[in-house]
C-alpha cells in the first residue's frame, strides 16, 4: 500500500494495523537541536487514548510512546535532543480482540472502507478495518507532538463545538474548561446537554457526528505559498486525511458565502508598535494561501461512526445480500478523540511549511 507518507521537508511516514502488535510513524526532515521530553509527547497521547471516558470506544490501550531513534540524551538523563536524522517511534497495540470481527470477515460494513480495500487491493484486513482504523492517528499525534517544537512560538489548540445538531454557545467559549470535560468542550453549560444526549445514542447501539474546530496562534506572517501551495490547501489535505472527515473549512468557511464583500474582507490598521493590526478574522488568518499572523482557524466534520449494533443491509464477497451488525468496541461519536488529532495535523502542516519558509527565503522569519 503506497501513500502512507506526508509533508515535504518535515515528512512523516505512519505504519502499523488496528490489531497488529504496534504502529508508529518515521519523522523525516526532523531539525537537529529540538529538546523535548518522552512525557511531552505522553501528555499528547493521553488526550487521544482510548477508554477514558464512557463516551469513547472501552478499548483500553495505555499508547506509551517510545521514541527509537533520531534523538540523544542530554545530560539529565530526561531530554531528548534530536539529531537530525530519522525519527521512530513506536506504539505497542495491547488491547486487541480480533475475534469480535470474525463474523464479519468476509461481509462488508455499511459506511466503512471495506468494500473499497477489497476492491483496490483484493485484500483485506478485517481486524478492525486494518491500516483504514483510526487506531493509526496515534502515529500522527506523536508526530504533532515533535511539530509543536518546530515552530518556536506556536500553539494549537483544539476543542469540539458541535455534536449532532448541538452547538456550543461562542459567547461561553473559555479554553480552560476543554481539559475538564471529557468532551474538549469550551462551553461549561453545554457538557451536561452533551452527557444526556450521548448517553442515549450510547444506550441505543447508534452513533453520531461531530464538528471540531482548531485554532493555531503564534503563526509567524509569510508562510505558505500561492497557487499549488497555499497554507490552507495543505491544512485542508491534512484534516480530510483523518478517519471520517467529510469536511473542512478555514475561517468563515462555508459561512462566507452569506457575507458581503464589506463584511467578509478583514481590514487593517497600524498599530502603535508599527506593526499592521486586522480587525476581523473572517479569512481563518490565511490570505492568498500566505499566513496574515492572525490566528488560523480550520475546522472539520466527523461523520458517524459506522460501527453500530443496529443491522444495516450489505453484501458480502461473495456476491450474496446480507445483513450486517458490528460487535465490538466503539466509539458513539469518533468526533471527540478527533480533537487531538486535528491539532497534530495542523501543527505537522505548520511546521512543514515554516521549514519549506525557511529554505526558501534564507531564515528570513
Amino acid at each position: 500500500m503506497s501513500h502512507n507518507t506526508f509533508g515535504h521537508l518535515f515528512r512523516v511516514t505512519t505504519w502499523g494495523e488496528s490489531h497488529g502488535p504496534a504502529l508508529g510513524c518515521v519523522i523525516d526532515g526532523c531539525p537537529p537541536g529540538l529538546r523535548f521530553t518522552l512525557g511531552e509527547i505522553q501528555a499528547w497521547m493521553d488526550k487521544r487514548k482510548p477508554g477514558q471516558s464512557r463516551f469513547v470506544t472501552q478499548r483500553r490501550e495505555d499508547d506509551l510512546v517510545k521514541v527509537l531513534s533520531g534523538v540523544m540524551m542530554d545530560e539529565d538523563g530526561e531530554t531528548m535532543i534530536s539529531t537530525g536524522t530519522p525519527m521512530s517511534m513506536l506504539i505497542e497495540n495491547t488491547d486487541q480482540r480480533s475475534k469480535d470481527y470474525g463474523e464479519i470477515a468476509r461481509s462488508y460494513r455499511p459506511g466503512h472502507a471495506d468494500f473499497t480495500y477489497d476492491v483496490k487491493y483484493g485484500i483485506r484486513d478485517y481486524r478492525g478495518g486494518g491500516r483504514s482504523s483510526a487506531r493509526e492517528t496515534a502515529a500522527r499525534v506523536a508526530a504533532g507532538a515533535i511539530a509543536r517544537k518546530v515552530v518556536p512560538t506556536l500553539n494549537v489548540r483544539g476543542a469540539l463545538v458541535q455534536i449532532g445538531k448541538h452547538r456550543i454557545d461562542r459567547a461561553n467559549w473559555d479554553w480552560s474548561e476543554v481539559d475538564r470535560n471529557p468532551f474538549f468542550c469550551p462551553d461549561p453549560a453545554m457538557v451536561p446537554v452533551w452527557e444526556d444526549y450521548l448517553d442515549t445514542i450510547r444506550k441505543a447501539g447508534s452513533s453520531i457526528g461531530a464538528v471540531v474546530e482548531v485554532v493555531a496562534e503564534g503563526v509567524p506572517p509569510g508562510i505558505g505559498a500561492p497557487i499549488y501551495a497555499k497554507l490552507d490547501q495543505d491544512i485542508a489535505s491534512l484534516l480530510m486525511s483523518i478517519n471520517a472527515v467529510k469536511g473542512v473549512e478555514i475561517g468563515e468557511g462555508f459561512a462566507s458565502a452569506e457575507l458581503s464583500g464589506e463584511e467578509n474582507a478583514d481590514e487593517m490598521r497600524m498599530g502603535n508598535d508599527g506593526k499592521p493590526i486586522f480587525l476581523s478574522n473572517h479569512a481563518g488568518g490565511i490570505l492568498g494561501g500566505i499566513s496574515t499572523g492572525q490566528p488560523i482557524v480550520a475546522r472539520f466534520a466527523i461523520k458517524p461512526t459506522s460501527s453500530i449494533l443496529t443491522e444495516r443491509q450489505s453484501i458480502n464477497a461473495d456476491g450474496h445480500n446480507v445483513e450486517v451488525r458490528t460487535k465490538g468496541r466503539h466509539d458513539p461519536c469518533v468526533g471527540i478523540r478527533a480533537v487531538p488529532i486535528g491539532e497534530a495535523m495542523v501543527a505537522c502542516a505548520i511546521a512543514d511549511h515554516y521549514l519549506r519558509d525557511r529554505g526558501q527565503t534564507g531564515g528570513r522569519l
